[in-house]
Parts: C-alpha cells; structure tokens; sequence
C-alpha cells in the first residue's frame, strides 16, 4: 500500500491516547463549547471501550495545577491506569511511549487539551518514531479559535489525519451488519449524537412503531 492513512480506522489497528482531560486545562479552552467538548471525548472513550480498542489515559501535573482527570472519562476506564507526566509533550514519557508501544498498533489516535500544545507535541514526536497520526479534531480543545485552528492546520501539512469522534465510531462500526456492536453503538449514538441522536429516536418511535420510552434492542434500523 503506498498510502497507508487510505487505510481505514478498525478496532484492529487503533490506539487512542486521551491526553490531559483535566480541569484546569479545560478552563482555558476557547474554540468549542465546553460541555460539547466533555459530550464528544466521553462519546469517544465510550466507541474505544465498546470496540475494545487499547486505550491510555495521562495526565500532567495533577496536584499541583491541573487537577484530576474528569471523573466522566475515568467512570468509562475504571480500571485504567492514568499515567501521569510532568511533561508538556506526553511523547517524552517513557511510561506513556511504552504503553502505546505495546499494543503494536501503529495508527494513533489522539484527544486531548490543548490542541496547540499537548496534541502538537504528542503527535509531531509519535510521527518522528514512525506512528501514523489521527487527531480528534472535536475531542480537543484550544485557548483561542485561532490557536486550534493554526494548530490543525500545522499537523495537516505535516501529514496528521483529521477527523470526528462520530467518524471514529461510525469507522469502527463499518457495517451495520456487525451485530454484537449495533445496540451498544445506537445507544451512544441516541446519548451523544444530537440531531442524529434525535433522528434515530424519530425512526424507532415514528417509523418502527416502538414506545416511546425505554430500550429499542433488537430492532434494526437498516
């Protein structure tokens, strides 16, 4: 294959890093509605662990600036160890190296706070040790709209993939014939996914007859 980024995202080929998902860091971001971003990072975590996708949390500085990782994001991992770093640049920790090494996975999926820095580091330092480099464009965050968009457009033209929570998900999914994924998906779909969230209940209520309270498992909608 020539290109491997034509390749598409599987839960066989991912790893996702969810860099500094903390308060204070989140304080400060600028150029997307805050609830919207902790909406689209716990959608995120929620596709990785449904897909079984290696998953690693860190965080820097806990106690003596940027508090704890969001309990949101924790209550998705229970069990996961969050690696923490003093470093801005996550990459620079072996811990964090090696624990995305060991899933011998290659395509690296990042979200994190904040786009021009942790993101920028993290995702320059993986290409340089061979990674291919996917960032979650609406699970990350910036100080300014100027600083996150300058920052994408840095990794862009360095090569890094672009993209979605939901055009994670929906990747992952692939085809809606994958059965032991469906309802757990339309389920994160019908929480996180707002119109599309809401159009999925109108086809289950309207369309399919279901109640209009309660679980619609086992009904398939295509």
């Amino acid at each position: 294959m020539t290109n491997p980024k034509l390749e598409q995202l599987t839960p066989q080929n991912s790893v996702l890093l969810f860099i500094d998902h903390q308060p204070q860091m989140a304080f400060g971001v600028v150029n997307i509605d805050r609830q919207m971003l902790k909406n689209n990072v716990v959608a995120l975590a929620k596709s990785a662990k449904l897909f079984d996708v290696p998953t690693i949390l860190t965080t820097v500085e806990t106690q003596n600036f940027s508090g704890p990782m969001w309990p949101e994001l924790l209550d998705v991992f229970p069990n996961a160890p969050v690696l923490e770093r003093t470093s801005m640049n996550s990459w620079d920790d072996k811990k964090v190296r090696d624990a995305v090494g060991a899933t011998g996975r290659k395509k690296l999926i990042l979200s994190g706070l904040w786009t021009e820095v942790c993101i920028n580091h993290a995702a320059f330092s993986a290409m340089l040790d061979g990674y291919e480099l996917y960032v979650v464009e609406d699970a990350c965050g910036g100080t300014s709209e100027v600083a996150h968009r300058a920052s994408m457009d840095r990794m862009i033209q360095a090569g890094v993939v672009p993209l979605t929570w939901q055009q994670v998900l929906l990747e992952w999914q692939r085809d809606w014939a994958r059965r032991e994924t469906y309802d757990a998906l339309i389920a994160i779909v019908q929480e996180h996914s707002g119109a599309y969230g809401m159009g999925v209940d109108y086809a289950y209520t309207a369309v399919h007859k279901a109640p209009a309270r309660g679980s619609w498992k086992g009904k398939v909608l295509v």
